[in-house]
């Protein structure tokens, strides 16, 4: 059955939404996608529901496939046969759509938590192989991990006992990603030739997510400042006003965005943090225009302008360091800036997800679907192969963020001051479907990837 003549699938939906709304002693359905009154959240009415969520709102709608709601199956399983293919050479298979329970959307959004021992790990840069060391590259602030003296650079040598080298091989890191808070993780980490134990606890800690904020001078005396994003959420906001009102009172004339390890969020914050940046040249500027499907164009398309900020810088340069971690929302503010300010991205390309979500919540799950694709002021965007960085660094784990010793950082630094890029080092050559984070088994640990449109 293709989506474009759901006829047979619609009627026999009309029919069933009949029956159940007679049950409820009748009365006006103004939507099938939303939950009705005495509709159960059993698996065939959630199958049938989101059969029509699908067909309505779905970016591929007419390119994907259109299974069967009455087959018995799991809800995941119809969600998973749902999915685009990519069966057409302008877009790769859908690899973000996704569901999960409206408890971890709800604390990730709505609290600013999230469920975990607080590190982040290296294992993209393995590429599998054992020989490979799996090092911490990230520390939320607020976790367990923080408070028990991990460090970005440490090594691990095992988990639970099992060596961090059949992880490695195993690509199977879902171990450092509890279902619940409480569950506990032995670690043996070493550090400059010295080795500890470590227990972690699991926790819903709360998210910092803008991390460092710094005016450093470069080797020519440039003031550059120097700020990194890890989530965009919206407790970021306020403290980006207080970032960029610091950066503008210590006189910086260059700005480095750090997004490497940023997955995304909220198009509002992506938006915000953008703003920020070139106060005269985006005023009333198109940040990004949100298409939707054929269905759904004519009410929901929208232009995003930039905002005006008291705090703004008035650049006409900005860099932005990026890696296969910087995704979606992330890149929507590089895309967007591009029209108006000289973007220079520095480290490796980033994911490649030009598609967003507008999220629906039904009967305790939230889909995050690709609703809209995001394009810039001169209509750019499907970046699919990712944002290509114009600098090409490798990372060095055992250098601090936010010093002049770290190679991204320092780049950008002695770019600002005249210096040319160097030629491309070879991890920084590859592509972003060759590992792209969260589609491992385990995912590293898992770390949200996408644009949100409340």
């Amino acid at each position: 059955m293709n989506r474009s003549t759901p006829r047979g699938l619609r009627a026999r939906l009309a029919a069933v939404l009949a029956v159940l709304l007679a049950a409820c002693g009748g009365g006006e359905v103004a939507s099938p996608l939303l939950p009705l009154p005495g509709v159960t959240c059993s698996t065939l009415d959630e199958r049938l529901w989101l059969a029509e969520y699908f067909d309505a709102w779905y970016f591929w709608r007419e390119l994907a496939p259109s299974p069967d709601p009455w087959r018995d199956r799991s809800l995941a399983a119809f969600f998973d046969a749902s999915l685009y293919t990519g069966s057409d050479p302008r877009f790769p298979r859908d690899r973000w759509s996704a569901m999960e329970p409206s408890a971890d959307y709800d604390r990730f959004f709505g609290e600013g938590k999230l469920l975990g021992y607080g590190l982040f790990l290296t294992g993209l840069e393995t590429h599998g192989d054992p020989a490979r060391p799996l090092r911490v590259r990230y520390v939320e602030p607020r976790s367990d991990a923080a408070a028990q003296g991990v460090r970005r650079g440490d090594t691990v040598l095992s988990v639970d006992g099992r060596a961090a080298a059949e992880i490695v091989a195993a690509d199977d890191y879902g171990v450092f990603s509890p279902e619940r808070e409480g569950r506990s993780l032995a670690l043996v980490l070493e550090r400059e030739g010295l080795v500890r134990n470590v227990t972690l606890r699991a926790s819903a800690y709360p998210l910092e997510p803008v991390t460092l904020v710094r005016v450093l001078q470069t080797p020519q005396g440039r003031r550059m400042g120097y700020l990194h994003v890890k989530d965009m959420i919206e407790p970021a906001e306020a403290a980006l006003d207080d970032a960029f009102a610091r950066m503008r009172s210590q006189g910086a004339t260059e700005l480095a965005i750090d997004l490497r390890y940023n997955g995304g969020g909220l198009v509002t914050t992506a938006r915000r943090l953008a703003s920020y940046v070139a106060r005269e040249r985006t005023r009333d500027q198109v940040f990004a225009r949100l298409l939707y499907n054929d269905r759904r164009a004519r009410e929901e398309n929208q232009t995003l302008r930039f905002e005006r900020r008291d705090q703004a810088l008035s650049l006409s340069r900005v860099y932005v360091l990026t890696g296969p971690r910087t995704c979606s929302a992330s890149e929507l503010v590089i895309n967007g800036l591009r029209p108006f300010v000289e973007v220079v991205t520095v480290g490796d390309t980033s994911c490649g997800k030009p598609v967003g979500f507008r999220p629906v919540s039904r009967c305790d799950t939230t889909f995050n679907v690709v609703n809209f694709e995001g394009v810039n002021a001169r209509d750019e965007g499907r970046y699919f192969d990712g944002i290509a960085a114009r600098c090409a660094v490798d990372e060095d784990f055992s250098r601090e963020l936010g010093s002049l010793q770290e190679p991204l950082l320092a780049t950008a630094a002695a770019h600002a001051d005249g210096r040319a890029c160097a030629a491309a080092p070879a991890q920084a050559r590859r592509r972003p479907q060759q590992a792209l984070p969260g589609h491992g088994r385990g995912s590293e640990p898992a770390e949200r990837q996408g644009s949100w449109w409340p």
